[in-house]
């Protein structure tokens, strides 16, 4: 028989803390139950004393949120608790929805000013602060919206794991307004007298676009950075390349960049109508955050799962697609 340190009681089978070094009843066993003095100089980085018991599923004071929304346990919104990368998905859908249907049923076509001025980041009006966001849930066309859901869908919940959702959607919407910043920034260091010019207009019935303005839109900026974090995190996390050619994350990230690179140099920053600028601001940015994590002890998976996190990246000739 010994007896619990922390609260007296006869115990059979005592159980000894690697930590304190303390002898306790299984009450108390684990060192958030017992107060250890040794939780405050280690993390627990092999989860021995983790019970893997949600604590907050058992207090109904505890709340989690994503966006500002209680999604706590018995909340309307509780399956999206640890799901942002799903909501993220899901407002990518709606804008598309409202891109195609509502604005057009409200007379606001495709192409348009109107059009442009709501739902891309551009040179006519860079400082709309509206575009910064709305740009990175727009897409162009249903190929660029399908093949950035499929990335943000294999790479976002990996990434939302290790940082959590509150983290994820900040850095997705700071790195894909950003990426897009750069693109748009860009343009008008190389070409200033287009800005605050419109984009299009129509003589005769025929359309005309401004040469070297610039319209993006997109979610590739802000995948790319998410690309960059797991990068980061884990270089040699194993991924399958167009779900057929397996290759460590690092060389795909490589390759990537690489690719934008090239374009970059020989079709300029908006080479073959996307924003391979943006692409790279999104990874520098998201490489440059996984830094961070790395130095403050962050730890990433060690394999990407089918429906759990790997992808690849996604214009007016003027629109840039990103």
């Amino acid at each position: 028989m010994a007896r619990c340190d922390r609260c007296g009681e006869e115990e059979g089978m005592p159980y000894q803390c690697r930590l304190c070094g303390g002898t306790f009843c299984s009450e108390h066993r684990l060192p958030e139950n017992h107060d250890c003095s040794g939780l405050d100089s280690w993390n627990d980085p092999s989860g021995v004393f983790d019970s893997g018991f949600d604590d907050s599923v058992s207090d109904s004071s505890a709340k989690s949120s994503v966006l500002g929304l209680d999604t706590g346990p018995g909340g309307v919104l509780a399956y999206f608790r640890g799901n942002a990368t799903y909501i993220l998905l899901g407002v990518m859908w709606v804008m598309f929805l409202v891109q195609r249907v509502l604005a057009p049923a409200f007379g606001i076509e495709p192409g348009t000013q109107a059009w442009v001025n709501l739902f891309t980041l551009n040179t006519t009006h860079p400082l709309y602060v509206w575009t910064w966001i709305t740009s990175v849930f727009a897409h162009g066309d249903l190929m660029h919206i399908v093949f950035n859901s499929i990335v943000l869908y294999f790479f976002g919940p990996v990434v939302e794991r290790r940082i959590g959702s509150k983290k994820l959607v900040a850095l997705f919407l700071a790195a894909g307004a950003l990426a897009g910043l750069a693109q748009v920034g860009a343009t008008l260091l190389q070409h200033p007298e287009v800005y605050g010019r419109q984009m299009l207009f129509v003589d005769g019935g025929e359309m005309y676009r401004l040469t070297n303005a610039t319209a993006v839109l997109g979610a590739s900026g802000a995948i790319a950075a998410l690309m960059g974090v797991l990068t980061v995190l884990n270089p040699n996390l194993r991924i399958m390349l167009y779900f057929v050619i397996p290759m460590p994350l690092w060389v795909a990230t490589l390759l990537f960049a690489g690719y934008s690179v090239l374009m970059s140099s020989v079709g300029g920053i908006g080479a073959g109508g996307v924003a391979q600028l943006a692409h790279l601001a999104g990874l520098v940015l998201g490489l440059l955050y996984g830094v961070k994590l790395k130095r403050d002890g962050e730890r990433a998976p060690q394999e990407l799962r089918f429906g759990g996190g790997g992808g690849g990246m996604g214009g007016m000739g003027g629109r840039r697609r990103r």
